[in-house]
């Protein structure tokens, strides 16, 4: 299968901003039965860019051309429109990707670390694209290497074509099952072969997938939002630990595992997912504005204006300032058209820091108490900066109020977060961290609060947590193999 682009690739160093925020890895879309399918899984993967800006890739199959692929660094818009590139991937069939760095690539990625992965069996080839983390993916790969495969990629992701590839059973599907009872930690996967579509979701169901209809073909997003793009019809969602697989003849539905209660990540409603999708039935704009009333009941503090850091944080502002009475206003105005490969920054550009994307709206700001209402403190240093900001612009008072729960634990399931020790929620409390933030209050909704806005009354069961949370918790419903192997300690009785 011809590949259109090759060599290395250096990431673009970050913007003194892009660090102290948490990313999902990774984004996936297929379509079915669709003439020039490639095209729909273009628009598909631009509505779920948020989810990964690095790279992206598409597969594509017809009976006349066989499967094709491409592969590019950057955004949707700027690599999947051109027509002369995708005239190269006709077919009924697509699938593909977007990410971020994943395991093992952090820093130098390569073309052949961007998914969708391909393998030829003696059945005919797959393709396939990854959401999610191996947890043991390392111990994996050492025993596929010591028994002969050969891996073309520092991705995760790459060991389940080799598990597919030594499997006895005679159909794909049926070795993607084979495979996926192998491998540990969160996945959602969109496959194809020559013929038929495939979704699955592991067992806990961490990762988002969803089924839609469009026109007489079928098509699987991480969220719905990508649906709406194409005008698809939101059928449902895969269901943890199902495995869909769409011919012509429509959708037949398996169980490759063993039943087990949904741990689905309680962050894909505070952050990830886009506040246009629809998460377990449920408006994620409606459970982030919940989020910040259920906020404004926790932690109630005087003030003048209540302030979204944009843009993830203003759903809940709304919902704090509705909830408190306390004037919504736009304190902070966002650059829309700040992308990741601006210019080079410089030292000069990176003393501008977070003012290349964020500016303060001075004259409303000026002699007020201001609450900034953000979804989550991770380092710290953005809050830090934005605080700054604020108090310059002649702010009187700033309260940060946080949409999460502190986040102390790293995530081993797909999502990129900094080592526990550089985490300022796993070495500060609270008070301490308002200090070394340096505002006037700092408080987070509790993980109790955060449950009941999205949908459990009683807040968090402790004996058998509703959501995968390991981020606030500490308490991991995989255990992440590979990193206890390199000496990752988990929590304790005492924690």
């Amino acid at each position: 299968m011809p590949d259109d682009q090759h060599g290395h690739h250096a990431m673009p160093p970050a913007h003194p901003f892009d660090d102290d925020k948490l990313r999902e890895e990774c984004g996936v879309f297929g379509v079915i039965g669709l003439d020039q399918a490639a095209n729909f899984v273009a628009l598909g993967l631009h509505a779920l860019q948020h989810r990964g800006q690095e790279a992206g890739g598409i597969v594509s199959h017809d009976p006349e051309h066989g499967f094709n692929s491409a592969r590019r660094f950057g955004y949707v818009r700027d690599s999947f429109t051109k027509a002369s590139l995708m005239d190269t991937l006709p077919g009924l069939l697509s699938i593909g990707h977007v990410r971020y760095s994943t395991a093992g690539s952090k820093g130098n990625t390569q073309i052949r670390d961007v998914q969708p992965f391909f393998g030829e069996f003696s059945m005919g080839g797959a393709a396939i694209a990854h959401n999610g983390n191996i947890t043991n993916a390392a111990a994996l790969r050492r025993e596929l290497i010591e028994r002969g495969s050969i891996f073309q990629s520092s991705s995760d992701s790459e060991c389940i074509i080799h598990l597919m590839a030594r499997s006895l059973q005679r159909d794909i599907p049926a070795r993607m099952e084979d495979a996926l009872r192998r491998v540990e930690g969160a996945f959602s996967i969109v496959a194809m072969t020559r013929t038929k579509l495939i979704g699955v979701r592991d067992p806990l169901g961490v990762r988002p997938l969803v089924l839609g209809k469009v026109g007489d073909g079928w098509c699987l997003s991480s969220e719905t939002c990508a649906l709406d793009i194409i005008g698809a019809e939101f059928v449902r969602e895969v269901a943890p630990g199902e495995m869909v697989v769409i011919t012509r003849d429509g959708v037949e539905s398996r169980q490759p595992f063993r039943p087990k209660k949904s741990r689905f990540c309680i962050f894909e409603h505070v952050y990830f997912s886009r506040p246009d999708s629809i998460l377990g039935g449920r408006s994620v704009y409606e459970t982030r504005e919940a989020i910040g009333r259920e906020l404004a009941k926790e932690a109630p503090v005087e003030a003048d204006l209540v302030c979204p850091v944009p843009d993830s944080g203003t759903p809940a502002a709304i919902g704090y300032s509705a909830e408190s009475g306390i004037p919504y206003g736009m304190g902070i105005i966002r650059n829309q058209y700040m992308g990741r490969t601006f210019i080079e920054p410089t030292d000069q550009i990176r003393n501008m820091g977070v003012r290349l994307k964020l500016n303060v709206n001075r004259a409303l700001i000026r002699g007020k108490r201001v609450i900034l209402v953000d979804d989550s403190v991770v380092r710290g240093t953005t809050s830090r900066k934005i605080k700054e900001m604020i108090l310059d612009a002649g702010a009187a008072e700033v309260h940060f109020r946080i949409a999460s729960p502190p986040t102390a634990w790293p995530c081993f399931y797909g999502v990129d977060t900094p080592e526990r020790s550089k985490l300022l929620a796993a070495n500060m409390t609270e008070d301490e961290m308002a200090d070394y933030l340096g505002v006037d209050s700092l408080k987070f909704i509790s993980l109790d609060g955060l449950y009941r806005a999205v949908g459990e009354a009683k807040g968090r069961d402790p004996k058998s947590p509703q959501y995968c949370d390991a981020c606030f918790s500490g308490e991991y419903p995989v255990e992440p193999a590979d990193m206890i192997e390199q000496g990752f300690v988990m929590k304790t009785a005492a924690e």
